[in-house]
């Protein structure tokens, strides 16, 4: 039994170092050479704000995400189910660079309708990897 929870609790600290060296990578290369400092506040301003649709909606990524990050979501759109943000209760969120990458392009194009400069996805990455 004592190994069983050894084991847990390894895996537990492997997701989370996995998930800081992406988060870092990702934040270095956003920073345009250390030019661009990043702030969670201004990160979860972004993240709380509406943006106007083609569709006369406002979304914001709490749309999708939920208010509460620990939660799981579901898309707006197609109602499909979003594992929670937090990585404190979702390990596996922020361990690879590419995913962290893939999912700002496609989130920023549907939501602010447009992709988002460095500065906006490093504020956010930084509210979120505090979570």
């Amino acid at each position: 039994m004592k190994k069983s929870i050894l084991i847990i609790v390894a895996m537990f600290f492997c997701q989370a170092a996995l998930a800081q060296t992406a988060v870092d990578e990702a934040l270095k290369s956003y920073s345009e050479n250390g030019k661009l400092k990043f702030d969670a506040k201004r990160g979860q301003a972004m993240w709380s704000k509406k943006f106007p649709a083609k569709d006369g909606k406002d979304r914001q990524c709490t749309s999708c995400h939920g208010a509460d990050l620990a939660k799981d979501g579901k898309h707006a759109k197609s109602g499909k189910l979003i594992k929670p943000m937090a990585a404190s209760v979702n390990p596996k969120r922020y361990t690879k660079l590419k995913k962290i990458n893939k999912w700002f392009k496609r989130n920023c194009k549907w939501t602010v309708g447009r992709e988002c400069t460095n500065q906006e996805k490093g504020d956010i990455l930084k509210y979120l990897s505090q979570l």
